[in-house]
């Protein structure tokens, strides 16, 4: 047995013009039951002939959405043969009303206009059959009438179109709202795998140079084999809080909630270019010789800029480990007002050629998309001299407090001016 909301639910999904059969069929039957009563005077009642004639009139109803300006033509012509007849035209009114309705909610105005001239003139040639009608009252009703239908038809008419141009709108923001949706999404999992990338390649690359040394040197020489064990471990406990971050982020609800519960270690701030002794300790243990050199005094980065030049930083040297060992390192960070200046330089060693191309693997492409996200450039590729070089170009906003914002703004405004008024 279906329920009323099942049934409400099944209906809801019928074409709408499948309603007007049952709609049709409730008219005709109203129209048979008024046409029982007895008629005014001058009128004769309903026979056989009036009560076919008022079935096939207000059956013609079940095609008043497909064919509305045919139905209402119909239903108006057999209307005035019900008139001529002789028979009470009350009886057919209520399919005429409904069919001008229905060419009013369909169809332009000037159409539904010369359709509810039509029905004025069948009810002023009813009044004028009958000696005994009110020709007021029949023009009264004449002109209200059309005129009601027309007017809440064609606002029916305007609602419809109305609703589609909504129901398009919803559509394609809808479509333009999945489309957002994916392109985070596809935004985001390049963020994570490009992180990821760095974060793995780099700790996994020292732990296999360590792992290997310790391997190599673990009978002969204890205190050596000890060293590389504890680097091992500092790195690989490195590499474990920064993928823990990363795993944070994604466990992090719509409102912030995440099911990590309270692991402030796993929200610490992102590494950045005040950690690059600690990278450049890692590489050293792992047999490759890394200078650092800080040229400008260094001002306040923000987070981007500050990750993007440690990861390319951290990218290069790892590099440098998997491709050129034995080389040695150079890491130049240059702080200019407007301008941070990375490179990292190798001799390339003799017998270890340096990498042949800036477009071999991941890397490279992970760090030029970097540079381009920041709206710098990288540059990568053999020096003239032997080796390989990585420079990255960052242009860099002063921190708003810092010293160099200071002195930028009295370079703007003139000597002599305090920024007082």
């Amino acid at each position: 047995m279906l329920t009323p909301q099942a049934l409400e639910r099944r209906i809801a999904g019928w074409p709408r013009a499948a309603l007007d059969v049952p709609l049709a069929v409730g008219f005709t039957v109203v129209a048979l039951l008024l046409g029982q009563e007895r008629p005014p005077v001058g009128w004769r009642a309903l026979d056989t002939g009036g009560l076919v004639l008022t079935v096939v009139t207000n059956m013609l109803l079940a095609g008043r959405r497909r064919m509305p300006v045919t139905v209402f033509t119909a239903i108006c012509a057999l209307s005035l043969v019900h008139v001529a007849a002789g028979y009470w035209p009350v009886i057919q009114t209520a399919a005429a009303m409904l069919a001008l309705y229905t060419v009013a909610a369909a169809r332009p105005p000037r159409t539904t206009g010369l359709c509810a001239g039509g029905l004025v003139a069948l009810w002023v040639v009813s009044g004028l059959s009958n000696s005994h009608s009110d020709m007021g009252t029949v023009a009264a009703q004449s002109v209200v009438t059309p005129a009601a239908l027309w007017w809440f038809g064609n606002a029916a008419r305007r609602l419809a179109r109305r609703n589609a141009q909504l129901s398009a709108v919803t559509e394609e923001l809808r479509r333009e709202r999945d489309g957002n949706a994916r392109r985070a999404v596809a935004e985001e999992r390049v963020r994570i795998a490009r992180e990821l990338h760095d974060v793995v390649a780099h700790h996994m690359s020292v732990i296999s140079v360590q792992a290997g040394l310790a391997h190599y040197v673990f009978t002969t020489d204890p205190d050596t084999a000890r060293q590389a064990l504890g680097t091992i471990s500092g790195t690989s406990g490195e590499a474990l809080e920064e993928l823990r971050r990363l795993l944070a982020v994604l466990r992090v609800g719509p409102e912030g909630a995440g099911d990590g519960g309270g692991d402030d270690g796993a929200y610490r701030p992102a590494p950045g270019l005040d950690r690059l002794e600690e990278t450049a300790e890692r590489v050293r243990a792992a047999g490759v010789p890394v200078t650092l050199e800080i040229v400008g005094e260094r001002p306040r980065l923000p987070p981007g800029p500050d990750l993007c030049a440690y990861r390319v930083v951290q990218e290069a040297l790892t590099n440098v480990i998997k491709h050129a060992r034995p080389a040695a390192a150079t890491v130049r960070v240059e702080f200019r007002p407007h301008q941070l200046t990375v490179r990292v330089t190798d001799d390339g060693g003799r017998r270890v050629p340096a990498n042949p191309g800036p477009s071999d693997g991941h890397g490279l492409i992970g760090m030029r998309e970097r540079a381009r996200i920041y709206g710098g450039t990288l540059a990568a590729g053999p020096r003239d001299h032997g080796g390989f070089e990585v420079r990255l170009t960052l242009p860099l906003q002063p921190a708003a407090g810092s010293p160099s914002a200071a002195g930028a703004a009295r370079e703007r405004d003139g000597p002599g001016h305090d920024g007082k008024r």
